[in-house]
This record gives structure tokens, C-alpha cells and sequence, in this order.
């Protein structure tokens, strides 16, 4: 006797913007009829961080305690105990897409140390001789942009890389001579769209072997005591390939991944990044008290430029950005 379970919702998409009605139906398939203890669908929104190992000092007393920040909770009984007939059987649901308290709603978003998560879950109690059966679906929670909104022209953000201006450079007298000039469309861009610009090659005496764009997020987690701030990659593409003409305008295109970006939003606290403050007690053992911390998360966005040469010595230029909703 098996039972097979699916979530569907209404929208193929399965994007919602907070105040919203999450709608769908749990699709039951069985060859017989079967016994259960009840059918419930739940909805869950939470922040999981998660400590660098990096951090020294008052982190090590919490680093694995850190529990997920719920967000969203809501539980509902989808059916009361009964039978499942045999053959397909739908149970439409509507949940309300509201956070809990004060809390507010960010985007979903899939990081290292950060990760923003929306699921629906669905469970199947059964007796203590059959095995509950349970299916989880992951939706995702996107900013509502507003329908009449000015928004500011772009900026433009040229740049010139020459050895003379390169911050890092050990040996400057081992660095090819050469000059690279391009633009960034804008700094400040929109997460549905792509980021533009080009690069052109004016002079260069050693060959180049190949020109990328890396996207970065630096995630910060920590609270007044210490902090964590790591950059990890989320993608690289090549723009380049070989030695390029020189004077030859090649242009950038990069699409940001939906899951692995999220907008960043401006605070009173925090000028750039995305931030958002929680509470959480930390036993003190040795004083046998119990101590009040802040704790905050940022995500930032950077791109990298990153000129390789043929014999693998590499220039890069960083761009800090700003991603917005709209």
C-alpha cells in the first residue's frame, strides 16, 4: 500500500509577495484505500545563519547554538482522519503569506553562511505501524515593486587599469605594460535585469589569454562582540577569449541567478547591504547568567574584472554594486 504526494501551486512561477494568498492543491495518488491520523499542511519562512569558524572568543560559545529566525509559521489541517480512496485525490489549500509579530519578510535567498528560505510541507500521520509520509515544496518570497515609482537615471562607472594604478602589485617591474579602459552602465542595478558595460583593450605587450567577470557576495554575520565577513564566488563567466583586438569595445552581459541574489537594502545603521538585527541568549556558565546579544547579517555584491595573461599572471579590478528589486 503506497501513497504518493505532490504539491501544486497556482502559480507556475511559484513567486508571492508578503500580504498575498499562497494557493494550490496536494495531490494524492493511491492504488487502494488508505487509513490516516489526519492530513496537515504547514508553512515555514526562516533565517538560517550559519558562524564562520573563523571567529575567535565569545563566538565559540554560541557558534553551533545559533538556531534558525522564524519568519514565517503557519499550520493548517487539510483533512481530518479518514481514508484516502483509491485513484487521485486533490485537497485545495490557501495560506496566508504573512510574517509573524514585527518581523518582516526579505527575500528568498540561498548563500553560505546566510540562507532565506520559504517551504510548504505537507504530512500524512498515519498509525505507529505505518510510516508518515511528508513532501516539502520550496516557494519563493520576491520585494512587490511598487506600480508608479521614479526611479533615478544611471550613472555610469568608467575605469582605467594600468600598472601604475594596480594597489597589490608586488613586483611592478614584472608587470606587462598595458592599458585597459571600460565602463559599468551602472553600480546601482536592477535584479531582474543584466549588468552591461564593455571593456576595450587599448595597448597590451604581453598576450592575454583570457578576460572574466566574477559575481561575489560578501556575507557578514556577527554581533557587537565579532563578526565574520567571507566572500565566496557565486559565478564567473568569460567574456574573453584569447588575445583580443586592441581599440575592439568587447561587451559585458551578466544575468544574476535568482536564488543566489537577493536585493540589498539601505538602513539607518548601515548605509550598503542587506541587514536585519535578532536577539538570542547566551549562557554564561562560568557567571551563571544569561547575556543579551545582537545579532545582524549583511550580504553585499561585488564584481571582479579579472584580466589572465598567457603566462597566467592575472590583473583584477573590483566593482562594489548595489542590487535593488526596481
Amino acid at each position: 500500500m503506497s501513497i504518493s504526494i505532490d504539491i501544486k501551486l497556482k502559480r507556475a512561477s511559484k513567486i508571492y509577495h508578503e500580504g498575498e494568498i499562497v494557493a494550490g492543491v496536494i495531490l494524492l495518488k493511491t492504488n487502494s484505500d488508505v487509513k490516516h491520523d489526519g492530513i496537515f499542511l504547514s508553512m515555514d519562512g526562516s533565517v538560517n545563519l550559519q558562524l564562520s569558524s573563523k571567529n575567535f572568543g565569545i563566538f565559540e560559545a554560541f557558534y553551533n547554538s545559533v538556531k534558525p529566525i522564524q519568519l514565517v509559521q503557519y499550520t493548517l489541517d487539510a483533512a481530518p482522519s479518514g481514508k484516502i480512496p483509491s485513484g487521485k485525490t486533490e485537497i485545495p489549500f490557501e495560506l496566508p503569506l504573512k510574517p509573524r509579530g514585527t518581523k518582516s519578510l526579505y527575500e528568498t535567498y540561498h548563500g553560505v553562511f546566510v540562507n532565506i528560505q520559504y517551504l510548504i510541507r505537507c504530512d500524512i500521520k498515519r498509525n505507529f505501524l505505518a510510516k508518515d509520509v511528508s513532501k516539502t515544496l520550496e516557494f519563493i518570497v520576491e520585494d512587490k515593486v511598487p506600480s508608479k515609482m521614479e526611479r533615478e537615471p544611471s550613472k555610469v562607472e568608467t575605469f582605467k587599469i594600468m600598472p601604475e594604478l594596480l594597489q597589490n602589485a608586488r613586483d611592478r617591474t614584472n608587470v606587462p605594460r598595458f592599458c585597459i579602459s571600460g565602463k559599468l552602465n551602472t553600480l546601482y542595478c536592477k535584479i531582474s535585469e543584466p549588468l552591461t558595460g564593455e571593456v576595450v583593450i587599448e595597448h597590451c605587450e604581453a598576450v592575454i589569454k583570457s578576460i572574466e567577470l566574477q559575481l561575489v557576495r560578501v556575507e557578514t554575520c556577527g554581533c557587537a562582540e565579532g563578526y565574520s565577513r567571507d566572500a565566496t564566488e557565486i559565478q564567473n563567466i568569460q567574456i574573453g577569449e584569447g588575445n583580443p583586438c586592441t581599440n575592439l569595445p568587447i561587451p559585458i552581459y551578466m544575468i544574476f541567478p535568482r536564488l543566489f541574489t537577493c536585493p540589498t537594502l539601505s538602513t539607518s545603521n548601515f548605509k550598503v547591504g542587506k541587514i536585519a538585527y535578532f536577539y538570542f541568549a547566551c549562557i554564561n556558565q562560568l557567571y551563571f547568567c544569561i547575556c543579551l546579544y545582537k545579532l545582524y547579517f549583511v550580504t553585499e555584491f561585488e564584481v571582479n574584472l579579472i584580466i589572465v595573461f598567457e603566462d597566467d599572471y592575472l590583473v583584477t579590478e573590483n566593482f562594489p554594486i548595489i542590487l535593488s528589486r526596481y
